[in-house]
């Protein structure tokens, strides 16, 4: 039976996180690539892990990593000093925008990304220049983790299903609208059913959760589109759209920033679809970090009902 070690031994976030990614994922690599870290790194700290607590801790299985009872029993503890730790460290920290040097992570998807950027850091080079805005791509089913071990600082979007510790702040509720050049012939009235079924679309790809809720509801009412392309990035879409008359369904919000230049027509689906709430995400642990706090408070107030 392991014993439990004094607190001191527990004190390194690293072997921390390196447990809970390892709880969370069954796998020494796929722990190793959420923590930026090699799987040599990842099997050095579990080793360090199974001397502290004189437990193999995860053992090697067809399905993966399993747990050993001892792990199962350290999991939760572990996982609040974890907490613990974080705000020790950063309730008293001082965070000056002004003068501080330092990267921040958010998770965002791609459509995020070509949304929030542009104003976000137009506004840190005169308000903060020394920060750092680093954007990873993190499913929706991995976020909560992924906030919780501190691997990411905030998560921006549509994110449903996260842990009851994070924290949830809404940005505003938007909707899909269907996307044509000036001038379609669509684009001369309200689009029926029949309209919308007979336009060709581009279909681009991106890991937004948004897309895969609207891509559900249609295939929900039975309504087939034709694709006319496919393409691995969105951010070709408006282009090919501009200069034909295929069509893209697009989040209303990042359709009118595309749209500013009046090149374009956003045309309402003519059936009821579910709205998206769009929110920033931290966790609990981190609830004292200045940082953090100034950053989703920044985004909140530039984003916050639409803003800009």
């Amino acid at each position: 039976m392991f014993v439990m070690p004094q607190m001191n031994a527990l004190a390194d976030l690293n072997l921390l996180r390196v447990f809970l990614a390892i709880w969370d994922l069954r796998s020494l690599t796929a722990a190793g690539a959420r923590l930026g870290l090699t799987q040599p790194a990842v099997s050095h700290a579990l080793g360090r892990l199974r001397r502290t607590f004189d437990d193999p801790l995860f053992v090697r299985a067809p399905g993966g990593m399993v747990p050993t009872d001892a792990a199962t029993r350290l999991h939760a503890p572990l996982g609040q000093a974890f907490g613990i730790i974080n705000r020790a460290l950063h309730e008293h920290a001082a965070f000056d925008p002004a003068t501080a040097d330092r990267a921040f992570r958010i998770a965002m998807s791609d459509v995020s990304e070509f949304y929030y950027l542009p104003p976000l850091l137009g506004w840190l080079g005169t308000a903060a220049p020394g920060v750092r805005i680093e954007t990873v791509q993190v499913g929706a089913g991995a976020a909560g983790a992924a906030l919780r071990t501190g691997e990411i600082d905030l998560v921006v979007g549509y994110v449903p299903g996260l842990d009851a510790d994070c924290v949830s702040e809404r940005l505003f509720m938007d909707a899909f609208v269907c996307m044509v050049r000036a001038g379609h012939p669509a684009g001369g009235g309200a689009l029926t059913v029949e309209g919308l079924g007979g336009l060709r679309f581009v279909h681009a790809d991106t890991n937004a959760s948004g897309h895969r809720v609207v891509e559900q509801h249609l295939a929900g009412l039975g309504i087939v589109r034709r694709h006319a392309v496919r393409t691995a990035h969105f951010t070709v879409a408006p282009e090919i759209v501009g200069s034909t008359d295929l069509a893209v369904l697009f989040p209303r919000s990042v359709a009118e920033r595309v749209n500013r230049g009046g090149g374009f027509c956003l045309l309402e689906l003519p059936f009821v679809m579910p709205d998206v709430e769009i929110a920033v995400h931290s966790h609990s642990h981190f609830a004292g970090d200045l940082g953090i706090r100034w950053l989703r408070g920044r985004l909140v107030a530039m984003f916050g009902e639409g803003l800009v």
